[in-house]
């Protein structure tokens, strides 16, 4: 099983004067086992191919992770976000599956 190690985001709702929300990313890093590497080309007539990974990463449950599970966003892997499709919750450790390419902030 491979290693790595990079950022994850997670999302928080900050308020930035009373009565208006926003959303914040709080970005920690993590080191991860690469459980499953899938990747897929998507041609759909664009100039370029789009990829969509299959990608599935194990990490240590620590409590901020814990804590915040509901709101991560994406895993940073080869330099790149990438958007978390879903989440498994296998005690001590939570499995991500990576999807396409994160978009937000």
């Amino acid at each position: 099983m491979a290693k790595s190690y990079g950022e994850i985001g997670f999302s928080k709702s900050v308020e930035v004067r009373p009565g208006v929300w926003e959303n914040e990313i709080i970005r920690k890093n993590y080191a991860y086992d690469i459980v499953q590497d899938t990747r897929r080309w998507n041609n759909d007539g664009n100039l370029n191919d789009n990829v969509t990974l299959t990608v599935r990463i194990s990490i240590l449950a620590d409590d901020f992770a814990t804590q915040n599970l509901p709101a991560v966003k994406y895993v940073t892997w080869h330099g790149c976000k990438f958007a978390v499709s879903s989440v498994e919750v296998a005690y001590p450790r939570f499995v991500m599956t990576l999807g396409g390419v994160y978009n937000g902030e």
